[in-house]
């Protein structure tokens, strides 16, 4: 286990890439799949709203070129009338209150004749005036007058209704669509599943290929071979498993044993996303987890694999909708698909999350997930399995010792795994070497683990003087004390965001830690801070992250490892993580003011007790921080054997005594 002693953080995990499990329920090649998009029907699938949109817009440029062909002059009522006792209207349609007609305007013409020009005109009477036809017939005696019965102006009716039609049509094919109606190749399939089918084409992921699992292997093989042969475990009266859940941090390798049960088990394998149930309309979650079963009845004897699962499987009550929260309904359909009124006889359920504290209590109880396999970080065998699995197809040298390198990396995921190999392969590329080797994987490890070197940011004399004595510090300090873990490297370059480094690398795996290691811990944590003080007679921020990390140890020593003499073995502060309420505001207090007292004396007595070590070791040995400062400056990186080579004697040379606070009487530094 790696720890953050110096200014590094600690190394993000790895973004995990497009998973490359391909849409298989009907996979086909290339060519097939081109000569699907071209085929009549595929072509005759279009939406209807497309289709109504489309005869939505002719129709308005059918009105706009209407408009544009209409050449009558509007006028107004009053020029209508003056026009009128002019004499000048040659013929007039009263239709309603819209008056149309042509009237004549008399010009001069230059050889003294007149000539009449005719305008069609556009009014409309403001009330009903039934003398208007005996005015027009007098004052205008060769007028033709017409009057035409009401009629209905479909094209406006038509412009105007349109649009709520187009709104109507829209809605009831998104309603068809959830139904099923819309069939699995047009959009809007709502009430689908979107599972992926895998039959014959398969993954080529066999559990040949999933290193440094071999429990979670075991339970699984069992699973497929109770599919292949359950005569074999029937005969007795036992019955396969309903579910099986995968349960690990990140980037362990619960996705990769799926994709190995669905390449070695010869039955249809159904995958899907817990996220996927997820929709923005009501109900469309719970039809999606029933088509999914119905598929797996359809198929069965087959597995359906759920990746993802606190997606969806959170727990119930917790949400601000109460019991009609739509998660909460699609949690209910699945409870109900996977352990209900009907049985699923022959269809196994197989799920991935890393968050199993937020899953529903319903949902992990024997009958839905009979088993819970853990999937937890690699230890030292098996990183060098995942290590060995993942260098398959790269060109090694002869000089490659995996086991040097599994050793390395403590704490590491195999998705941190296989990214270390693909970046020493890209690193040896880019250096020109004809195979992958040891400095390649040793570097590509410093820049998983430590971060990548910044060569480029310009320090001053005075920070890289700083740098040096901060990391001797740290550096000394772990090597005067017994039983640390080794110093594998101490640099004064930066990386990430740091701008020093001092790694250690334990000796061997460690899962369960005494007092006396934490207390070590604290000390050469602490260390750089001290070194600072003593020989530059200053501190600088550089120590932020250690004192950090130093509270955060001390703390739970005192608050979860019952780690202190006053406290006694009593947890405090335990942490009730609310799903909508986060992490701050799920926190419980379960102690009185007067103990919150006693925790922060407690906590405080711990740092300065190891600070005050830390100023003790330094000061007794100034001259080998000056000696290992002056070549930080001249080489810049140093690793654990030229760190033995250059005090000339070996670690731990502080005896025993002294070694915790209750040796030393006090625990501060007065």
């Amino acid at each position: 286990m790696r720890f953050p002693f110096a200014e590094t953080n600690k190394p993000e995990e790895p973004k995990r890439g497009r998973d490359d499990r391909r849409r298989v329920g009907d996979r086909r090649g290339k060519g097939d799949k081109l000569h699907r998009k071209l085929t009549p029907q595929s072509r005759a699938r279009q939406p209807l709203f497309a289709w109504v949109i489309f005869i939505f817009l002719a129709i308005m440029a059918f009105q706009l070129f209407l408009q544009s062909r209409q050449s009558e002059i509007e006028i107004t009522y009053t020029q209508f009338m003056r026009e009128v006792e002019a004499g000048n209207i040659s013929s007039v349609e009263i239709v309603d209150r819209e008056v149309k007609g042509e009237l004549g305007s008399p010009t001069t013409l230059l050889d003294g004749d007149r000539e009449v020009q005719f305008f069609e005109f556009k009014t409309w009477l403001p009330v009903e005036d039934p003398d208007l036809i005996g005015i027009i017939a007098e004052k205008n005696p060769g007028a033709e007058i017409a009057g035409l019965p009401p009629t209905t102006n479909w094209g406006g009716v038509l412009f105007s209704i349109l649009p709520l039609a187009v709104i109507v049509a829209f809605w009831i094919f998104i309603m068809r669509s959830m139904r099923g109606g819309g069939g699995p190749g047009k959009a809007f399939s709502f009430g689908k599943s979107g599972a992926r089918l895998l039959t014959e084409d398969r993954p080529n992921v066999t559990f040949d290929d999933v290193a440094g699992l071999p429990e979670a292997k075991v339970e699984l093989e069992e699973i497929v071979e109770f599919l292949r042969e359950p005569r074999k475990f029937q005969r007795l009266g036992g019955k396969i498993p309903k579910g099986a859940l995968l349960i690990g941090p990140p980037g362990t390798g619960k996705t990769l044993l799926a994709r190995a049960v669905a390449g070695e088990a010869n039955v249809p394998f159904l995958s899907i996303s817990g996220s996927d149930f997820v929709e923005m309309f009501v109900g469309v979650g719970a039809a999606r987890v029933r088509d999914l079963f119905e598929q797996g009845k359809a198929n069965a004897p087959c597995i359906i694999f759920i990746d993802e699962l606190d997606a969806v499987g959170r727990m119930r009550g917790a949400g601000l909708g109460g019991g009609h929260d739509e998660r909460e309904q699609t949690l209910n359909q699945l409870l109900v698909e996977m352990d209900g009124f009907e049985s699923n006889e022959g269809v196994i359920l197989l799920a991935a999350t890393n968050r199993p504290d937020v899953l529903d209590s319903a949902l992990l109880r024997p009958g839905r997930f009979d088993r819970q396999i853990l999937v937890d970080r690699p230890d030292l065998q098996g990183r060098k399995g995942i290590l060995e699995v993942s260098a398959r197809e790269v060109t090694l040298a002869d000089d490659i010792d995996f086991a040097i390198i599994a050793r390395g990396t403590p704490g590491l995921s195999g998705a941190d795994l296989a990214n270390l190999v693909n970046e020493a392969a890209l690193l040896a590329a880019r250096r020109g070497h004809s195979a992958v080797g040891m400095d390649d994987f040793d570097d590509s490890k410093d820049k998983i683990m430590l971060g990548i070197e910044r060569k480029s940011v310009i320090l001053t004399k005075e920070e890289i003087r700083t740098t040096a004595y901060h990391e001797g510090g740290h550096s000394l300090v772990s090597w005067l004390i017994p039983g640390t873990d080794p110093i594998h490297k101490v640099t004064i370059i930066p990386r990430g965001h740091a701008l020093g480094v001092t790694h250690f690398l334990p000796v061997d795996e460690r899962h369960n830690y005494a007092k006396q290691y934490w207390l070590d811990t604290l000390t050469h944590a602490l260390g750089g801070r001290a070194a600072e003080e003593l020989a530059l007679k200053e501190i600088t921020t550089g120590s932020a992250q250690d004192i950090d990390y130093a509270t955060e140890i001390a703390k739970r020593m005192v608050c979860e490892w019952g780690m202190s003499e006053k406290l006694g073995p009593v947890s405090f502060g335990k942490e009730d993580h609310q799903i909508f309420l986060g992490r701050e505001m799920g926190r419980v207090k379960e102690y009185s003011e007067a103990t919150a007292v006693l925790i922060d004396e407690e906590i405080r007595g711990l740092i300065d007790w190891a600070m005050k070590r830390s100023r003790r070791l330094l000061s007794e040995n100034m001259d080998k921080l000056h000696l290992l400062a002056e070549a930080l400056l001249e080489r810049e990186t140093l690793t654990g054997a030229e760190l033995d080579e250059l005090f000339g004697e070996s670690r731990h040379a502080e005896k025993s005594e002294g070694s915790s606070p209750q040796k030393d009487g006090n625990s501060t530094d007065g």
